[in-house]
C-alpha cells in the first residue's frame, strides 16, 4: 500500500485529501470549514482609564486596595509624567501618613523571611488593623528582571481581606531595597495600613537604606547551616533591634539554642544602639508556629521604650533628612547622566582613560567641573 500524504491546494486554501483520488471509489472527504482567526475581529481594544491625582488620593484615602495598587504602580515608574502625578499623590497624602509600625526584615537568603512574614502577619491581624507588606524581590543584573514571586509563599497572609502584599524589583539599589519603597510606605499608611513590613533581599550587602525606613529592624538568621561566624557580620548587626533564629523545631533546636548564645555573646562587644535599647536574640520556628508570641512580645516592648523616651520621634525626623539627602544625590545623577551637552564630554573622558591617557579620578573631576 502506497503511503499518501495530505497536500495543500493553493487555489482552495485548504489541504486535500488523498482519499478523494480516483482510485477510492465510493470514499469522499469534505475539506471542512476555514479555521477563523484567533482575535475577535469586532472586538474593540478596551482603554484602561487613566486617574487623576485627586481621584487617586480620594480612593487611597477610602482604603480602596485598586487605586493603592495604581498609585503605587505610578511611583515605581520611571515616566517623566508617572513621576510628576506621583509627586503629587504622594504629598497629599502625606498628612494622613506617619501612624504606622515600620518593621524591616532581613536576612540571609533561604532563612524563612517570607514564611515569617506570613506567620507574623497573621499574628499583627488577630489584634485588628491592616497590614501592608512590601516584598523587595532582588533584580536580574543582565535583564533587569525579577520574579516577584514572594506573594506565592505568604499563602495565608495572601487570602486575608486586611492584607496588602507588593512585591517590588530591586533595580539594583544598594541593599536590595527598592528605589521607591519610601513612598510606596506613605501611601500605605494613608490607606489606613497600621503596620508596614518591609522584607529585603538580604543579600549580605549593606542593609542602610532599609534601615533608613523602618522603625524596627529585625535580622532572621538560621543555625545549622555552617559556620555560625558567617550570621556575625558587624555591619548588619549594629543595626538589628531584634535577631531571631528560624527553624528552632526538631532536631535542630539544640543547635538554634547554641546559635542564640553565640549572638548573645556578640551583640555585648558591640556598642550600645542610640535607641538606648538591648537587642534581644530570640529561637522560633516559623513553619511550626513556635515561639512567635515571644518575638511580638519584644517588639511591643521595644515601641513602648522608644516611645517613652522619645527616640521614636526623633528618629523618624532623622529619617526624613536622610532621604532627602539620598534624593538631592539621585537626582543630582540623573541630571548629570540625561544632559545632552555632557555627552559628547563623557565619550571623550571614556576614551582617554581607557588609553590610559588619563586617570578615571582627573577625568571625573574635569567632568564635574565643566559647566
Amino acid at each position: 500500500m502506497d503511503n499518501k500524504t495530505t497536500s495543500f491546494d493553493p487555489h482552495h486554501g485548504h489541504y486535500e485529501h488523498p482519499e478523494n483520488s480516483s482510485e477510492y471509489t465510493g470514499l469522499t472527504v469534505n475539506s471542512g470549514v476555514s479555521q477563523p482567526p484567533c482575535v475577535n475581529p469586532y472586538m474593540k481594544p478596551r482603554r484602561r482609564r487613566t486617574f487623576t491625582p485627586a481621584e487617586l488620593v480620594e480612593g487611597i484615602l477610602k482604603g480602596d486596595v485598586t487605586m493603592l495598587s495604581r498609585a503605587v504602580t505610578l511611583v515605581e515608574s520611571v515616566a517623566p509624567e508617572h513621576q510628576a502625578m506621583a509627586r503629587e499623590v504622594i504629598e497629599k497624602c502625606l498628612p494622613y501618613s506617619g501612624n504606622s509600625r515600620r518593621i524591616g526584615i532581613t536576612g540571609v537568603p533561604g532563612a524563612g523571611k517570607s514564611t515569617s512574614i506570613d506567620v507574623f502577619g497573621l499574628h499583627v491581624l488577630r489584634d485588628g488593623g491592616k497590614l501592608a507588606v512590601l516584598a523587595i524581590d532582588p533584580s536580574s543584573e543582565r535583564t533587569k528582571g525579577s520574579i516577584l514571586g514572594d506573594k506565592t509563599r505568604m499563602e495565608k497572609l495572601s487570602q486575608h481581606p486586611e492584607a496588602f502584599i507588593r512585591p517590588s524589583p530591586s533595580a539594583g539599589s544598594l541593599g536590595g531595597v527598592a528605589r521607591k519603597t519610601r513612598e510606596t510606605i506613605i501611601l500605605c499608611e494613608a490607606a489606613g495600613y497600621n503596620n508596614v513590613f518591609v522584607e529585603t533581599v538580604g543579600v549580605g550587602q549593606s542593609e542602610t537604606a532599609v534601615h533608613s525606613m523602618v522603625d524596627f529592624f529585625m535580622l532572621i538568621q538560621i543555625a545549622g547551616a555552617g559556620d555560625e561566624l558567617q550570621g556575625i557580620k558587624r555591619g548588619i548587626m549594629e543595626m538589628a533591634d531584634g535577631i531571631v533564629i528560624n527553624k528552632a523545631d526538631g532536631d535542630n533546636v539544640d543547635r538554634a539554642r547554641l546559635a542564640q548564645a553565640q549572638f548573645k555573646s556578640a551583640l555585648q562587644l558591640l556598642p550600645a544602639p542610640p535607641s538606648g535599647w538591648q537587642p534581644e536574640v530570640l529561637c522560633y520556628s516559623g513553619y511550626y508556629e513556635i515561639g512567635i508570641d515571644e518575638v511580638w512580645d519584644m517588639i511591643d516592648r521595644y515601641f513602648q521604650f522608644i516611645t517613652d523616651n522619645g527616640f521614636f520621634e526623633r528618629q523618624r525626623r532623622e529619617q526624613a533628612r536622610y532621604w532627602m539627602y539620598e534624593t538631592i544625590d539621585s537626582e543630582l545623577r540623573r541630571r548629570f547622566y540625561d544632559d545632552p551637552d555632557r555627552a559628547a564630554a563623557l565619550s571623550n573622558a571614556e576614551r582617554l582613560v581607557l588609553s590610559n591617557r588619563l586617570s578615571p579620578f582627573t577625568a571625573a573631576l574635569k567632568l564635574l567641573g565643566e559647566k
